[in-house]
């Protein structure tokens, strides 16, 4: 079958999209104009949570169940108003010294990423700052269930860094993956380095698996995960990334990595959210990360 084509106008910019009826998430018939109808939808929401932060783009081109590919560097054929920017990337796997990220700034640039099947969007927890990687104004404590755990045991965890993390005077919020963990963010005022806040995010988690020992591992082991949730502490080193907020996920089905309330994960009800969902819950309630923005 021939590639079908067609051309939209989005944010002034002209764009050719592709294969709108092709099914991406085959076990619920969730098709690729759909993902770009959600990401439309959600467009004024996220947009300010990339903002100034080099993209890693996870692309699914035959789909959720068809095999993926992480992507840093821009594609070829990236149009020439898509904003980009080169920076260091010592150590990586392509041998290369320096890469041209993706930085969305727009519908358009968001729309043209869906069009290329880039279903899942990854942060660093800082922002460029003259064309040049800032200290960190966000801080990840991320929890990742070990097998025989999944999200009530997450909900355990949350709290009791909730009140870690309180006591430092920083005020966390809470969202799922959109698979089958958690993330609380905290905004920080951007006077730390990385390697300090990683090292603080280490301690936290050493303290959470000190506190909670039968619960909570903070080592990287994974002969040490059964039946405990990990607290990832280097999701905020520098080089590493976290699932951005409204961002889709490569799921059976079209889940989100999604703010839920204090009060859900207090009562361990948190559940993964799927795309009409978080648009019904934004239509309600907002934007509760906003305030992670000011």
């Amino acid at each position: 079958m021939p590639e079908q084509r067609v051309r939209v106008a989005i944010g002034g910019r002209e764009l050719e999209l592709s294969n709108l009826d092709k099914v991406l998430y085959p076990e619920v018939g969730f098709t690729k104009g759909e993902i770009i109808d959600y990401y439309v939808r959600v467009a004024d929401v996220l947009l300010p949570h990339l903002a100034d932060r080099p993209l890693t783009r996870v692309r699914y081109p035959n789909g959720v169940d068809g095999g993926s590919f992480f992507e840093k560097n821009k594609p070829a054929g990236t149009p020439p108003w898509v904003r980009t920017q080169r920076l260091p990337v010592p150590g990586s796997a392509s041998g290369r010294e320096t890469l041209d990220f993706v930085v969305v700034d727009s519908v358009a640039a968001l729309v043209w990423l869906a069009n290329l099947a880039a279903i899942e969007l990854h942060t660093p927890q800082w922002r460029l700052v003259d064309g040049r990687p800032g200290n960190p104004d966000l801080l990840v404590v991320d929890l990742d269930p070990g097998p025989g755990t999944g999200l009530p045991e997450c909900c355990l965890v949350a709290v009791a860094a909730r009140q870690r993390l309180e006591h430092d005077g920083l005020t966390p919020l809470a969202k799922t993956s959109g698979r089958k963990g958690m993330q609380l963010l905290a905004r920080l005022d951007g006077t730390r380095t990385s390697d300090e806040v990683t090292a603080y995010a280490k301690q936290v988690a050493e303290d959470l698996a000190t506190a909670l020992p039968d619960l909570v591992t903070a080592r990287m082991a994974k002969h040490l995960r059964p039946g405990k949730i990990f607290v990832d502490w280097s999701q905020n080193s520098a080089a590493k990334t976290t699932i951005a907020p409204y961002s889709l996920r490569a799921a059976p089905t079209p889940t989100v990595s999604a703010p839920v309330d204090w009060s859900e994960v207090e009562r361990g009800t948190v559940r993964p959210l799927e795309a009409g969902e978080v648009l019904d819950r934004l239509n309600r309630h907002g934007d509760p990360l906003a305030v992670l923005l000011s």
